[in-house]
């Protein structure tokens, strides 16, 4: 897919550059969407079991319901599109051959449904969909790169009423949502980082 922009950052670069943002202008060219899904959707999962999944809200009428499930944060309808990134482990297990790699053939799907039924069959829903969420926020660290490297800016939603977004939007039950995810051109300019040294958090053994 063909990026729109004429520059993409270094990843260094975007990582030093990424600043949470509210505040967007209001347009953005949905071919640059897509690629920020791309790149997303390229992250590694434990067993390749691609739980993640997406949900892009661009309605404004559905942008303001999502945003009064969020509190009343601003940065649901500034935005020109926010990425509900979510996981779904009940689809893994019901279409687990689609996670094996097409060099395996037919064996290899074998082996795939014996591996997550093995591994996943004896859990209950809730404990498999907790697993899966912790490899969805690997996807959304992805995505927030993702989108730096291609000149826009995000802001990791964390304050929302789960069961009232997953209502607006149609997701069964037993998903679990990772964050909303803003994404744009930013209007304003995001706070420097404040972060820990190495040292502070580093412990070598």
């Amino acid at each position: 897919m063909q990026n729109t922009l004429t520059k993409t950052l270094p990843v260094k670069e975007a990582i030093e550059t990424r600043h949470s943002i509210r505040k967007y202008e209001p347009t953005m060219p949905k071919e640059d969407l897509l690629e920020i899904l791309r790149l997303g959707s390229l992250a590694p999962t434990a067993f390749n079991a691609q739980p993640a999944r997406f949900v892009v809200i661009e309605n404004p009428e559905l942008k303001e319901k999502v945003k009064a499930a969020a509190y009343g944060q601003t940065q649901i309808t500034s935005a020109p599109y926010t990425i509900v990134v979510y996981s779904d482990m009940e689809d893994v297990m019901a279409t687990v051959e689609e996670t094996s790699h097409p060099l395996y053939g037919d064996e290899g799907k074998t082996r795939q449904r014996q591996t997550f039924e093995g591994s996943f069959g004896g859990l209950s829903v809730e404990q498999r969909a907790v697993w899966a969420n912790t490899q969805a926020n690997i996807v959304l660290g992805f995505l927030m790169l993702s989108a730096r490297g291609l000149g826009y800016d995000t802001v990791p939603m964390l304050g929302f009423n789960p069961a009232q977004v997953k209502e607006l939007l149609g997701l069964p039950e037993h998903v679990q949502i990772a964050a909303l995810l803003p994404v744009g051109k930013a209007a304003e300019e995001g706070k420097s980082a404040h972060r820990h040294t190495v040292e502070r958090i580093t412990r070598f053994a």
